[in-house]
């Protein structure tokens, strides 16, 4: 009994101590709601999510799966099975791909050389001009948002057509041309010449965007120095949005390989392959042949140009400091 009243005195005492305040062991759950919390709110990873799974599901996942059937042999129907590098032997094996891997390069030259260059003048041309500026970007920017069905559709019926376009009005004044299209020399360059029309417009607009934002004090000066139009060109303009010159060109590049929806539209690869990309190739594989490994390992290829173009584009961004 003394014992008992020993303690209950010890606990009264000890409670009028403001100081004490017993531990309270925190909820594991809450605590670690607290942390993630803490984190996320300091971080731009809740930002970058939905991106990186919309990337992972549309991206990297198909990406990952193109690679491994490029080491498989499927046909789209029965179970793949694993058959090495037999796929790279059928593609290097086979003629019709070095045909269409050189009509890429040809493809890559004639788009890295024309259309910039065309862009570059309509472009400083728009930087000149004190009226209709508006008007002009509109026009050289219509073509690039007409759907490319129906530009390869009016070319072919309008154009080169030799009965209905303006190939068969040329025969009038004895003029007896062939349609392009359909003759192995020039299948190539008549697909690339709809391509062509089709987006050097939109080179124009960018490289008239990328004028306006030069120093007006740069161009002022020249002007006053007696620099001609082209000398301006040269030694102001041009350099000083050479970062923007090099960007299209690398995404020219890439684009090149890419090519597809105007030589499917208009030949199909024809006449006997004289107009067959890569892109062209690797869907004929999957499509007509159902050879699924091989189609891969054409589009392997093509990813490994776009990697090279895009390594000496980040090498020249780091040389320039930008």
């Amino acid at each position: 009994m003394f014992a008992d009243r020993r303690k209950a005195n010890l606990v009264q005492a000890l409670s009028h101590q403001k100081y004490l305040r017993l531990p309270r062991i925190p909820n594991l759950r809450v605590l670690c709601v607290s942390v993630v919390n803490f984190r996320f709110s300091n971080s731009a990873v809740p930002f970058l999510l939905p991106a990186l799974i919309i990337n992972a599901a549309i991206i990297l996942i198909p990406g990952l799966l193109t690679i491994a059937m490029a080491f498989c042999d499927w046909d789209g129907a029965t179970a793949p099975s694993f058959v090495g590098f037999d796929n790279f032997r059928t593609i290097f094996a086979d003629p019709v791909f070095f045909s269409a891997f050189f009509n890429n390069i040809k493809w890559t030259l004639i788009f890295l050389t024309i259309p910039i260059a065309m862009g570059l003048g309509a472009g400083s041309l728009l930087l000149v001009a004190k009226r209709g500026r508006t008007f002009f970007q509109v026009v050289y920017f219509l073509p690039v948002i007409i759907a490319t069905v129906v530009v390869g559709r009016v070319w072919q019926g309008m154009i080169y057509n030799p009965e209905s376009g303006i190939v068969g009005w040329l025969k009038l004044y004895g003029l007896n041309l062939a349609d392009p299209l359909t003759q192995p020399p020039t299948a190539l360059y008549a697909v690339a010449s709809v391509d062509l029309w089709h987006w050097w417009g939109f080179l124009a607009v960018i490289f008239f965007a990328a004028f306006r934002q030069v120093d007006a004090a740069q161009i002022e000066a020249a002007v006053i120095d007696g620099a001609s139009f082209f000398q301006l060109l040269r030694f102001v303009l041009i350099p000083t949005i050479r970062p923007t010159i090099t960007l299209m060109m690398i995404m020219t590049i890439i684009w090149s390989f890419l090519a597809f929806d105007f030589v499917y539209v208009l030949t199909q690869g024809g006449p006997a392959y004289s107009s067959e990309v890569l892109s062209t190739l690797s869907y004929r594989y999957a499509f007509y042949n159902y050879t699924m490994g091989p189609a891969a390992a054409v589009a392997l290829v093509i990813s490994f140009f776009g990697l090279i173009a895009t390594f000496f584009y980040v090498r020249i961004q780091q040389k320039e400091g930008l």
